[in-house]
């Protein structure tokens, strides 16, 4: 996939929307390509959004497949297993996804903060809840260290680790 690549982010709320725009800047994509789909702000659950969406964005990718689209998927796996948020997403899709096609499953085990928290260089676990950043925007320096890393700590938490085996289907 080439840096010239429309970028779609399907999200949850804003703190997702922040960490995976500028992850996916600082990997090389530009901004203007960049389009956010993401849940409005008290209108329903953000998870629900994220699922109900999802079938519709692969959808689009799929029928403009002539556009180079990437589909960056981000949703909190909460209480549950991240294997199991990933079946969830994939089986509501009516074809499996293809071993080719570029779209990214993001699933932070809890929430989104266990993975900056992290990379603030706190311990964390995937069952506890971490606090919301006072700005999204905190995160940023963090995200940018992240993504142009040659290579992620081996101690990172495990659904950061599947994100990394994700992003090879961006190449």
């Amino acid at each position: 996939m080439t840096k010239s690549a429309r970028v779609v982010i399907l999200c949850e709320d804003k703190q997702q929307q922040v960490f995976l725009r500028w992850f996916m800047i600082y990997k090389g994509y530009p901004k203007r390509k960049i389009r956010i789909n993401m849940c409005p702000k008290g209108k329903q659950s953000g998870e629900q959004y994220v699922r109900n969406w999802f079938p519709k964005e692969v959808n689009t990718l799929r029928s403009k497949n002539y556009m180079n689209i990437v589909l960056v998927t981000v949703i909190d796996a909460d209480a549950h297993l991240v294997a199991d948020r990933f079946k969830q997403l994939l089986d509501s899709l009516t074809e499996p996804r293809g071993v080719k096609e570029p779209i990214v499953l993001s699933i932070p085990k809890r929430n989104i903060e266990t993975w900056i928290h992290y990379l603030m260089g706190k311990v964390v676990n995937e069952e506890d809840i971490y606090p919301k950043l006072e700005r999204e925007s905190v995160c940023k320096p963090y995200v940018e260290r992240l993504a142009k890393a040659e290579s992620w700590p081996e101690d990172a938490p495990l659904s950061l680790k599947v994100f990394r085996e994700e992003l090879g289907r961006l190449r």
